[in-house]
Formats: structure tokens, C-alpha cells, sequence
């Protein structure tokens, strides 16, 4: 059932991230995920079951899956990456390609090396006390581990950098990869305990696997989702403010142009008034001019003022400063 569910997930990723980035150029995180979402679908029974059968029943299945798995983090690891200024060299080095191949490589050896019997739902648990098996499983946990750990720091990291709602993103890939290195530290207690003959420990730590999944699973997605959903919403707040700033500034702009006529009486109305951004900035501007200009006598009152620097720092995109502005000279 957490299988697929997990699938569900990621399968709901997808979606999202083809609907809220296909403007984008770069679908490198959309592949990603299309990457997971199939090696997650790999892992439901009955589709497992059809496609090992159909490759000659050797389970085969699960390196594909496995392999799939690890190059899809990889991937979202860089789209981690690439979405802060936070750009460490280890890092750099854990998602980068010649990792992925050396682990890809490794995974593939011990893999040979395990006798697999004929397709089973349960893999790990039929042949996990074949030494290969355990070396298999260590090495594919162990660069997922690399990979989320890398993808923590940098969550982090863009984590203290922003704020408001773009906080949100990285604090769901914070939790999430956290999540998932709780779930690698798990497989491998697993992994070791059942080639050692610890069936104790493995029975004990068995409970926390499926959870551990889907709130990694979970999260990270919800992160990624949230990330082009986030901007999307600033957007829309930024150019609501703006429309409300320039209601604001209109009378005081208005009483400003019949002291000192500015730019904007000379200029055709569609040079500036159709882009709120450039309006907003023209007021401002004709403003600032209107009260520094000696042959006029232009003053604006403490809320006026206010209302000039709040438009000021919303165009040079400062968060909002909630203090009385001093009286003009």
C-alpha cells in the first residue's frame, strides 16, 4: 500500500510540475521526477510482477527501479541546487554526473554477484542475507543518502535566505530530505542486521520503513511543487500592492504635477500608464523631483512621506519597513 501511494505521489508531481513550469526551458527537475515516478511504480506488485516476468523473471525489475531512483535524485539534487546562490563544492560533487556513474557502476556489480531466484514481490527479504545483496542495498542507500544529505544543506541554506512565502519551499525540502536520510539510515540497520543474523534489530526497524518513505516522498514533492506555486503567488501579491501603492501616490503625484509639471504630462498615456510597474515608478519619480525643485513649494505631510518610501522599497523589492517616517525637512 505505501508503495502506492508513494507512486500516487509522484505521479501527482509530474502533473503539477508539466502544468506550473511549462513556460520553463529547463524541465530537468520534470524529468527528474518522471524518473522517480516510474521507479516508484516499478515497486507496485502487480506491475512488478508483469514487467520481471515479461524481462525473464530474475528480478531484473528492481535494479531498473533502483537505478532510475538514484538518477532521479540525482537530478533534483541540481534542481536544488540551481534554485539558490548556495552552491558548496561537496555538494557539488555528490550530484554531479561522475558521482551518479561510479555508484551506478557499483550497484550494477553486486547486483551480478546476487543470486536472485526467479521475480519476487520481496526482494530484499528473500536474498538480503546474501552478502552481495546487503553490499547491493548499502550502496544504492548510501548515494541516496549522499544525494538527500547535499539536498538538506542547500534547502537550508535557501531557507535562511528568503523569506515570507518563499520560505515555504525550502522548509518542505528540508523536512523531506531529512526524512529521507532517517529512511537510509533505517535500510541500512535493516541491510546489516538481517546479513549479520540480527532478525531482532531488522524486525524492529522494519515498522519505520514504510512511514519514513511517504513522508520523504511526501514532503519533497510538496516542495517542488511548491517552489514555481510560491513565485507564482508573489507575483500576484507584488502586482496587487503595486495597483494599491499607485491609488495611494495618485492625489499626491496629482498635486505634485500641477506645482511642477513632469514627464508624464508630456508623454502619450500608453508610454507608461499601461505597465503598473513603470507608472508606479513614474510617480515616484515626478514626486521626488516636485520636492526637491527650489522654484516650487512642495511639502508632504509624514503619512504622505510614508506612503512614498513604502512605494520605494516595494519597487527596489525591500520588504515592507513598518515604522513612522521622519517629518521632511
Amino acid at each position: 500500500m505505501t508503495q502506492l501511494l508513494v507512486a500516487a505521489v509522484m505521479w501527482l508531481l509530474v502533473i503539477s510540475l508539466l502544468i506550473l513550469r511549462r513556460r520553463r526551458t529547463d524541465r530537468s527537475i520534470t524529468y527528474a521526477s518522471l524518473a522517480i515516478a516510474i521507479s516508484m511504480t516499478f515497486n507496485v506488485d502487480e506491475i512488478y510482477f508483469g514487467i520481471d516476468r515479461a524481462l525473464g523473471s530474475t528480478n531484473i525489475t528492481t535494479l531498473i527501479g533502483d537505478g532510475l531512483l538514484m538518477v532521479g535524485l540525482s537530478f533534483l539534487g541540481r534542481g536544488v541546487m540551481k534554485a539558490g546562490e548556495y552552491r558548496p563544492r561537496l555538494a557539488k560533487i555528490a550530484v554531479g554526473r561522475p558521482a551518479l556513474a561510479v555508484a551506478l557502476a557499483a550497484v550494477i556489480i553486486c547486483f551480478i554477484f546476487i543470486d536472485r531466484g526467479t521475480t519476487t514481490d520481496a526482494f530484499m527479504h528473500d536474498v538480503g542475507d546474501q552478502l552481495a545483496a546487503c553490499a547491493y542495498s548499502l550502496t544504492v542507500f548510501t548515494y541516496c543518502a549522499i544525494v538527500v544529505g547535499a539536498m538538506h544543506v542547500l534547502a537550508i541554506s535557501q531557507w535562511r535566505a528568503n523569506r515570507g512565502l518563499l520560505r515555504i519551499p525550502a522548509m518542505l525540502l528540508t523536512y523531506g530530505s531529512l526524512c529521507g536520510i532517517a529512511l537510509c539510515i533505517t535500510v541500512w540497520v535493516m541491510d546489516i542486521s538481517h546479513v549479520t543474523g540480527h532478525i531482532i534489530i531488522l524486525e524492529a526497524a522494519i515498522p519505520f520503513y514504510g512511514p519514513l518513505m511517504l513522508a520523504a516522498f511526501v514532503l519533497l514533492c510538496a516542495g517542488f511543487i511548491a517552489q514555481p506555486l510560491t513565485r507564482l503567488l508573489r507575483r500576484r501579491f507584488h502586482h496587487v500592492r503595486t495597483v494599491v501603492l499607485i491609488a495611494q501616490l495618485e492625489p499626491i503625484w496629482r498635486e505634485a504635477n500641477v506645482l511642477r509639471p513632469g514627464l508624464s504630462n508630456r508623454q502619450a498615456a500608453t508610454d507608461f500608464l499601461d505597465d503598473p510597474e513603470a507608472r508606479l515608478h513614474r510617480q515616484v519619480v515626478e514626486i521626488r523631483d516636485a520636492m526637491i525643485d527650489p522654484r516650487v513649494k512642495f511639502t508632504l505631510t509624514r503619512c504622505e512621506l510614508a506612503v512614498v518610501q513604502r512605494a520605494e522599497r516595494h519597487l527596489l523589492g525591500a520588504a515592507p519597513v513598518h515604522r513612522p517616517a521622519p517629518e521632511p525637512a
